[in-house]
């Protein structure tokens, strides 16, 4: 056998034998932390470079399986209850019923205190109300809205969203005193109205409101204006259902047709059944695609882009446009353009696989952005319990508790407080704000990967962890800030608190612990040592004027502690042979003179000292710690 190929069985049998200990680790569930193991052990055992890169590698590879499989679980999870809505919807035949679930889905999607639903009334010229839930006023419940009256006629008449922190003040609507009254006697401040259509036309509108001042985001408009166009589906079905039921009762010659529109109906119906199946089994947008292949017989994908003028037709329409042989169904909520449902290769499409085409765009666009809301949802939660916790405020300890374990996290566990920041400087502000952006997003994802919380604060991002049992704040720092570095490109600094133990115990302990985490951060940035993470326990003594708590105890036992235990349990004098050598200049024959013993006794005791401080302990830096904690030590046990 040639050289070559012993050396490439050779390279073969030590790629499989890297991939063995991280299929073991993945196979167990093991935490991010365990894949190190393998590959400090090899270097620890003296592996060849040629194993550890190979170990290095597979661990690469491992992780990147392992994040895959928890973000499945994490969507699976989010999107679960969402798209409950979708197949509840998909199963509804009565009109009233499809209406009712309507207006009370877009109530607890967005938590308002109210929501209501109103459709056009073409024979009168107005629109009236059809079904609210959660209002309290006879009157309000029973308005009809003159087309350009009030916010709801606004919508209706201009088929554009309409919202209003405080609808008493604003003029751009044409308040009446029908109008005016009716809301007033429900209470309501602020109210996002958007419209229900079906291509060109407003079938009705579809309201959320509270009665306080509220400012709707831009996502939450987008969010009800995407459950809007799902609405108007699910309305224009059962009508559909509606009308064939009564031809049924009254038009017996057309038995025919109508059970072929009650077939096609079903598949529609089917093809909703699927896609919520579908999603809440944890598929994506290209699962959905995939469905609807299967229901149609035909080739459907989803696609980022399409042709520009066909997609941005579809979008302000609202319907599958054709496209040479193809047909595109744009992917949108509100303004905002995801991309596309092609279906290739069929251009004399069916109507009704048009309208299926393009309900499954709906359900797909709904399905982005239910995540995004979800995550950006989660975010916040998260980040404003750190802040009630950064802010110091006398909150009741059950209560935080309870926040806390509504999002994994165990606020009686000890944790540690890191500050992070970017050291690259970015040459603009839209830059620099897109990496902190950037920041914030991947310390969110680690502290909600470990069962912690994240915040942007003071122009970086700070975390609370857990410390797991065996690790130290020191090696948390650094974890952190090489995770944070990799996820962003670019380095990341890291100043760890000192661990603390009950985060509930007092008002100001969050508070400082990140002062102290901050000081760390700016030494670091100090000592040129951009890109690490430290706690005050690497600066020696230094640690003492970083440290929030000024740990001298903790200090003293890490500097001498082992010669304070031998001497307690010998009864030796190897801490006051220690000062007087520092005391005489550190001069074994000036030491000898103080202590009134031989030389060749100190040098004795100096030599046990060496051994249980390690080699380098009169090293200019190890013997100023060691000085500086001997005197501690004796100003804390002045009777000794």
């Amino acid at each position: 056998m040639s050289r070559d190929h012993v050396e490439g069985a050779a390279a073969l049998t030590t790629a499989h034998d890297a991939d063995a200990p991280f299929l073991e680790l993945l196979a167990r569930g093991a935490a991010a932390e365990a894949y190190d193991r393998p590959v400090l052990e090899a270097r620890a055992e003296g592996g060849s470079g040629e194993r550890i890169a190979a170990l290095e590698h597979a661990k690469r590879v491992a992780l990147r399986v392992r994040a895959e499989l928890e973000g499945r679980r994490r969507r699976e999870a989010e999107l679960s209850a969402l798209f409950e809505t979708a197949h509840d919807l998909a199963g509804l035949r009565d009109l009233d019923a499809v209406l009712r679930a309507i207006v009370q889905r877009a109530r607890s999607l967005l938590g308002t205190d109210v929501a209501y639903l109103s459709l056009n009334d073409p024979a009168e010229g107005d629109t009236y109300m059809r079904v609210t839930e959660g209002s309290v006023a006879a009157r309000f419940q029973q308005l009809r809205l003159g087309m350009g009256e009030g916010l709801g006629g606004l919508v209706a008449q201009t088929a554009r969203p309409y919202v209003t922190d405080d609808y008493f003040q604003d003029e751009r609507f044409r308040h009446t005193n029908a109008i005016d009254s009716g809301v007033r006697d429900e209470g309501l401040v602020a109210i996002l109205g958007v419209p229900l259509t079906l291509g060109p036309n407003v079938i009705g509108v579809l309201f959320a409101a509270d009665r306080r001042a509220r400012v709707f985001e831009r996502e939450q408009i987008a969010l009800l204006g995407s459950f809007a166009a799902l609405a108007a589906a699910a309305i224009d079905t059962a009508n559909l259902l509606t009308e064939t039921r009564s031809a049924l009762a009254g038009l017996e010659h057309a038995n025919e047709i109508i059970r072929d529109r009650s077939a096609v109906i079903e598949r529609a119906s089917d093809v909703h059944d699927r896609l919520a199946e579908l999603v809440l089994r944890g598929g994506g947008v290209h699962d959905v695609a995939a469905a609807v292949s299967q229901v149609l017989d035909k080739t459907v994908e989803f696609a980022e882009t399409a042709a520009a003028g066909a997609l941005e037709a579809s979008r302000a329409e609202g319907r599958a446009v054709r496209h040479r042989d193809d047909w595109i169904a744009a992917v949108a909520a509100g303004e905002e353009l995801f991309g596309a449902l092609v279906l290739r290769g069929h251009p004399g499409l069916d109507p009704v696989d048009q309208r299926t085409l393009e309900r499954a765009a709906m359900v797909t666009s709904l399905l982005l952005l239910a995540r995004r809301s979800a995550a950006e949802a989660e975010q916040r939660v998260r980040g404003e319990l750190l802040d009630d916790l950064l802010e110091a405020r006398d909150r009741d300890p059950r209560l935080l508790r309870e926040r806390a374990a509504r999002l994994h996290a165990d606020l009686d566990a000890t944790h540690v407080v890191l500050a992070a920041r970017l050291d690259t400087a970015a040459p603009d502000a839209d830059q620099e704000a897109a990496a902190r952006r950037r920041l914030w997003s991947a310390a969110f994802h680690l502290a909600a990967t470990r069962q912690g919380l994240a915040a942007a604060r003071d122009g970086g991002t700070v975390l609370l962890l857990p410390l797991e049992p065996g690790d130290t704040a020191t090696e948390l720092a650094r974890r952190t800030a090489q995770h944070l570095g990799t996820a962003v490109h670019e380095a990341v600094t890291v100043g760890a608190s000192a661990p603390i133990r009950d985060l509930t115990a007092g008002p100001h302990a969050v508070v400082a612990a990140y002062e102290e985490g901050r000081r760390c951060l700016d030494a670091l940035g100090l000592l040129g040592r951009s890109g690490d993470g430290a706690a005050a326990e690497d600066f020696g003594f230094l640690g003492l004027l970083l440290a929030g708590d000024r740990d001298v105890g903790g200090f003293v036992d890490r500097t001498i502690g082992r010669v304070v235990a031998y001497d307690e349990r010998r009864g030796t004098d190897l801490l006051r042979t220690l000062d007087a050598y520092f005391a005489a200049g550190m001069s074994p024959a000036r030491t000898k003179d103080e202590l009134h013993v031989h030389v060749n006794t100190v040098a004795q005791r100096l030599e046990r000292v060496g051994r249980l401080l390690g080699d380098d302990w009169q090293s200019p830096a190890r013997a100023l710690e060691i000085h500086l904690a001997l005197r501690l030590h004796r100003l804390a046990a002045p009777g000794r």
